[in-house]
């Protein structure tokens, strides 16, 4: 009889609630603050982490999940019989992550020669509960009885339509990522733009800019709607850094898409450490690419 894991990592997003409710394995980063070395979902809250980011004099760094940890992880649910693992990583462009994993079946092959423990190795091009949601919802159909190949495939069909608009109120991380330029920084907050982004299949792209915190949520569904024009299985999800502009973002979507998100929630220390504290995120499915 077949035993399956589903594992990702902290990138995820996915609330605790819904990852013991379907069985899903969330391993941790390790993110760098001040000196201070904090591992994600367990040395503090998204909301504590926000506030150490605002208050902090340096910005974030993250590490990836090692090829070692990658490898135990393995060993454990070959020694707990498992017969098969779904392992969906966080965007293979944005990290080592998904190579760490690759490196860790081979030396899984050293540790446990003998093993029989099919693994399969998810990219999700994406971030945040943008794959954590359907994470949860490979998890569910599984349990329903769902054909393990089955699943997979309209996971990574999914994953092939999502895309991410972000509206970040201040430019900090996001120009220590690289994600925009030192000089577009620097101009963006003195003259007060803020730049309208799109996290398309692993690439971040800077659509548009506009003046003033006002008119970032107006912008961000403009862009959405134009970009989903045609798309008959629509739907979306909203991601926050818990500032009071996600509300604003809920009802705006509503009003313009008229239907609810399918969940709002926090974006994690992984993702807001790039994004930055002050950011409002819609995914959204959009046209298979």
């Amino acid at each position: 009889m077949n035993k399956t894991a589903i594992l990702t990592d902290s990138s995820c997003d996915i609330p605790q609630e819904l990852a013991d409710k379907y069985g899903i394995d969330i391993m941790s980063f390790h993110i760098m603050l001040d000196g201070v070395d904090y591992l994600e979902r367990v040395s503090c809250t998204n909301e504590e982490f926000y506030g150490l980011m605002r208050k902090a004099k340096g910005v974030p760094s993250t590490a990836a999940i090692t090829p070692l940890q990658f490898c135990e992880k393995y060993c454990q649910y070959v020694d707990e019989g498992y017969t098969d693992v779904v392992h969906i990583c966080i965007n293979r462009s944005g990290s080592s992550t998904y190579d760490n994993a690759v490196i860790a079946q081979g030396m899984l092959r050293e540790e446990r020669p003998e093993h029989k423990m099919r693994i399969h190795l998810l990219d999700s091009h994406t971030y945040s509960m943008v794959f954590g949601w359907y994470v949860c919802e490979l998890a569910r159909k599984l349990r329903n009885g769902a054909e393990l190949r089955h699943v997979v495939r309209e996971f990574e069909t999914q994953m092939d339509k999502m895309e991410i608009v972000l509206g970040p109120y201040s430019l900090r991380q996001m120009k220590k990522s690289g994600r925009i330029s030192a000089a577009a920084a620097f101009a963006g907050e003195l003259l007060g733009l803020r730049p309208i982004i799109t996290l398309i299949d692993g690439k971040t792209v800077v659509e548009s800019k506009v003046r003033g915190d006002d008119k970032v949520i107006p912008a961000m569904i403009d862009l959405c709607k134009k970009r989903t024009a045609g798309v008959d299985d629509f739907e979306y999800i909203i991601g926050h850094t818990g500032i009071p502009q996600a509300e604003d973002l809920r009802r705006a979507c509503k009003k313009a898409f008229g239907q609810e998100p399918l969940v709002v929630f926090e974006l994690g220390g992984v993702v807001s450490a790039n994004t930055g504290p002050d950011t409002l995120a819609i995914a959204y499915t959009g046209k298979l690419r």
